[in-house]
């Protein structure tokens, strides 16, 4: 089948066959010790035999203080945890695919912590909603510490660390910062988490100014062989409907600053990625990441499974496709579509009641390439 998804692309240096990601979805799989395991590597495993170009992993939080977010989330916090990727990165490449691994500080939104018995934040206000139980979390929040200096520098030298330990020790082909969805670097970037009055406090542009800082100490870090990239969104995992209050404004400041923070791509995700980003009418948030940083490579995210839609996203801004539900769905999207076959429909009950990997995404359809 002819279709621009299928053409080879480069994502900085990184070589890709075709323009089709895994998108990041939290599967709560490894051990209590944070080590990716067996089940993780079959699992992965089957997208890059599907045909995709490229995964990008869960995210995997960074340091043994307060990035945890979830029981059993994978970490890259030391050695060992490095170590234990090697067979899943192994895995992926030897399918013929590339990953990248996405960094992630849980910050307030924390719902478990081997490292920590309270959580910690930009300031001390409780965060919308409640717990996920898909992840094994229940009732409120709690109410997070606000972050000293200290703590902030600790976050920054966790990525930084995580990030290296990723690439030398692991084997990750490029890593991505999770600045989206809630997390710390998203609640920072947010004014009704973010109450400080210090230097990341204040106005928007301030309040970027933490992952800007995390992505030069990554890329300090990593030099400038490795890719590196940002994910961002406007809704949160505890804030589903949120949307910037500062409209195009505000995406100007954001996807400015990073685009000159030395990143390679943008990873930009939306529900919906081509609904208008502000109200009933106007650019979606893809567009405006392509007006606002049109030097950087972008993924876009965002209910993007039917194949027209993907296509569209490319002719949007996109240069890459990430897809979550639709992979979950179909492993093997990319051959399905390329061989004209029916793509299956979403199956909830892959992410419940908790949402682990289940037996079944560990082996591929018998429809499969091998």
């Amino acid at each position: 089948m002819s279709t621009p998804l299928f053409a080879p692309a480069n994502l900085h240096a990184l070589q890709l066959p075709n323009r089709l990601a895994v998108a990041p979805m939290t599967r709560v799989s490894a051990s209590p010790e944070g080590h990716a395991n067996g089940t993780m590597a079959r699992y992965y495993e089957r997208f890059a035999r599907g045909g995709f170009g490229l995964v990008i992993t869960e995210g995997i939080y960074t340091d043994a203080a307060y990035s945890q977010g979830y029981f059993r989330q994978p970490g890259l916090s030391d050695g060992e945890q490095a170590r234990a990727w090697q067979p899943v990165v192994k895995a992926i490449q030897g399918a013929g695919g590339r990953v990248i691994a996405q960094l992630m500080h849980a910050g307030a939104l924390s719902q478990f912590n081997r490292f920590r018995d309270h959580t910690a934040g930009p300031s001390a206000i409780r965060p919308r909603g409640t717990q996920m139980t898909a992840y094994r979390g229940e009732g409120e929040y709690p109410v997070p510490r606000a972050m000293s200096d200290a703590d902030i520098a600790e976050a920054i030298r966790g990525f930084a660390r995580a990030a290296l330990l990723a690439m030398e020790v692991a084997g990750f082909d490029g890593v991505e910062i999770h600045g989206a969805n809630g997390y710390l670097l998203d609640q920072f970037m947010t004014g009704h988490t973010n109450a400080r009055t210090d230097r990341w406090g204040g106005a928007l542009a301030q309040r970027v100014q933490l992952t800007v800082e995390v992505v030069r100490a990554v890329r300090q870090m990593l030099g400038a062989s490795a890719p590196v990239g940002v994910r961002i969104s406007q809704g949160k995992v505890n804030d589903f409907g949120h949307k910037w209050p500062e409209a195009d404004a505000g995406a100007a400041t954001v996807f400015g600053a990073l685009a000159h923070s030395g990143i390679d791509y943008l990873h930009v995700t939306e529900f919906e990625a081509w609904r208008p980003a502000f109200g009933d009418a106007g650019p979606s948030l893809l567009q405006l990441a392509r007006r606002h940083a049109p030097g950087i490579a972008i993924v876009a995210n965002g209910s993007l499974h039917e194949p027209g839609r993907a296509t569209a996203a490319l002719a949007d801004g996109a240069d890459f496709v990430a897809l979550g539900r639709g992979a979950l769905s179909n492993a093997d999207w990319p051959h399905r579509l390329m061989e004209g076959r029916a793509l299956a429909a979403f199956d909830p009950a892959l992410l419940s009641p908790v949402g682990d990997i289940k037996p079944v995404e560990q082996h591929l359809r018998q429809a499969q390439r091998s």
